[in-house]
Formats: C-alpha cells, structure tokens, sequence
C-alpha cells in the first residue's frame, strides 16, 4: 500500500537530500559565477534545454521561431514577439527588447550548470509534491503532518518566485540571502516531519535549558550564514573587478561585515564546544551526533582559513556552505531530540 507511514518517512529523507544537493548545486552556481547562465525564467535563452553554442543565438535567416524564443542582437537579448518565419534579412519588427534587466552574454559553461541547478531544482519540487500526497494519510488522524508537509510543499514554490526574481534583479545579494535562508528553513521543517513520524523514542534527557541553548545555537548559525552570504557577495564584486584567483591583501580594506563573520565563528565554536561538552559528559547522551557535528564545525572553520590565507581556493567555497547548511540541519535535529524531553538531573 502506497499511503503508509514507512513510504512518507522515505520520501520525507529523499525530500531532504534533494534539498542539499539544491543547496550544493547552488553552491556551485555561486563559485563558477554561472547565476546569469540563463537571463531568463523558467526558460534559458527562451528554450526548455538551452542551446550549447552562441551561434544558436544568433539570427538565422529562413528559419521558424516561436513566440518567447530569444536570440542576442548587438549585445542585447531580443525575444520574439509571436510565432513566425524570418526572410533573408533581421526584422526589428518581430522582436522585443528582453525588459528584465539588460543582461546579455552566453556562456556555455555558465548556462549549463545553471540549468542542471534549475533542474535539481525542479527535482526538488516534486519529491516534496509526492510527500505532500503522502502526508494526505494523516488529515484524520494527525492533521499537523499534513499541513505543515503541504506547507513545505508552498514554501518550494515559494522559493522558485525567489529565484526568478534574482535572475530579474540581477543576483540582488538581498534576495540571494533570503533564497539561501528559505532553503535552510525548508530543510529544518522537513527533518521536523520526519522527528514526528519516527518509530522509536529519540528523546533527549534535560532539565529544558539545554534545549533553549540549542535553538539558541541555530539562530545565531543562522545570522552567521546570512553574514556569510553578504561576504560571498562582495567576494564575487572583487571578482568582477580583479579577476581570480583573489589576493587576500583585498581584506586589509574588506567590509566590517566580514570581520563580524570571521571573529563571530570563533564565538560559535566556543559556544558548541561548551553546549557538547555539557550534552555528553553532564547528561550522557550518546555521542555520535556530536561527534559529527564537531568534524562539520571544524570543516567549516577549515575551508574559511583556507579562503582567507589561500587566496579563496575554489574547492573550499561551496564546501564551506554546504558544510554550514549540513550544520544547521544536525542542530535542528539536536534540538527536536531535545526539545519535549525535560527531566531533573
């Protein structure tokens, strides 16, 4: 039977490792510049599967184009107006300016993997639909589940208008810091959902501070990650600038935004290295959960020494954020094992 409490459990994991991979993919989209690979939403240069070369954009004489079909003109993207068939020579007539933003290179690379991050995108969203459908089997019974999983569901589309509006704005670092910041809190609802439907006990025993200290911990990881979003991007600005690979001497006149974020991850480390301690050696819990997220902690403090002193290595930057939403979700995961279990030591 396909409605039972074992088949949503799996689609509630796929739903989540889906959602990471969108979190990579976008890591990766971020470190290549590839975010205006394809100027246009939901298509790619007005096709479903973008082409692979520039010269596919280019007018081509006695040929049949469909309305929405883009090609670059003097630089500029030109869309056409409805379906028709060119003559020998480029009429101005059958197209319009792209009234977006102004934004007209093509890269093949760029296009690409954009589009590959669009599709897992996609992916993304109909594994979270099939767990939507899946969770109708609860609207009785527990009808929580059901809304907060259709809630899920919203929060996914929600997230595609976010990332059409970035390509409009032209990566607004703002909306780019809320895309991130969606994907987190999508992720952190969909492993309250599978907490629920969990067979066995996974409480954690404490007195109830401990659990106010770890969602305590995850806002303040959730502040660091938007400070290191707005650090990406004057990163990305530098690169626009001076070309890669950066020279770390650009810090010397770096945003103070940065210096919060670098001198704010050492805060963090303390704060984890104390709220473990006091989790394994007052409380006894056992220490596989900790144990990971103290390698994460350290990765991710890792990959940002490296950025800094290595002249931003490529490798380390989508494994620095990628490690960071890996984080954020163990932390939110601590903190539903922790949350509703409250006894006296």
């Amino acid at each position: 039977m396909i409605f039972t409490v074992q088949n949503y459990r799996r689609w509630l994991r796929l739903s989540i490792l889906v959602i990471y991979l969108i979190i990579i993919a976008g890591a990766v989209v971020r470190m290549t510049g590839s975010g205006m690979g394809c100027p246009d939403w939901p298509k790619c240069f007005g096709y479903w599967i973008p082409p692979t070369e520039e010269a596919e954009l280019e007018f081509s004489p006695n040929t049949s184009y469909k309305k929405g079909m883009v090609i670059i003109v003097d630089e500029e993207l030109r869309v056409a107006r409805q379906d028709f068939f060119t003559t020998d020579s480029y009429s101005e007539s059958n197209w319009q300016p792209y009234a977006k933003h102004d934004y007209a290179i093509f890269n093949k690379f760029h296009t690409w993997t954009e589009y590959i991050n669009r599709l897992i995108g996609a992916l993304g969203g109909f594994v979270v639909l099939f767990a939507a459908i899946l969770s109708l089997q609860f609207i009785r019974t527990r009808p929580k589940l059901t809304v907060l999983t259709v809630v899920a569901l919203l929060a996914m589309l929600i997230q595609a208008v976010i990332g059409k509006i970035v390509v409009d704005t032209l990566l607004s670092p703002v909306l780019i810091t809320i895309h991130m910041i969606v994907a987190l809190l999508i992720v952190g609802l969909l492993i309250y959902l599978l907490y629920e439907v969990l067979p066995a006990n996974t409480k954690y025993r404490n007195d109830g501070k401990l659990s106010k200290v770890a969602l305590g911990i995850i806002i303040l990881t959730l502040v660091q990650v938007a400070m290191g979003t707005q650090v990406r991007q004057f990163i990305d600005h530098q690169v626009d600038l001076f070309g890669y690979p950066l020279s770390s001497e650009w810090l010397e006149n770096g945003p103070i935004i940065f210096f919060i974020h670098r001198s704010f991850s050492i805060v963090l480390l303390l704060l984890h290295a104390w709220f473990i301690f006091v989790a394994v050696k007052t409380w006894n819990h056992p220490g596989r959960s900790y144990s990971i997220l103290a390698a994460l902690l350290l990765i991710t403090i890792s990959s940002g020494v490296i950025m800094n002193y290595f002249d931003f290595a490529l490798a380390s930057q989508p494994i620095h954020l990628v490690v960071a939403s890996l984080i954020l979700g163990l932390q939110f995961y601590i903190w539903m094992r922790l949350r509703s279990a409250r006894i006296k030591a």
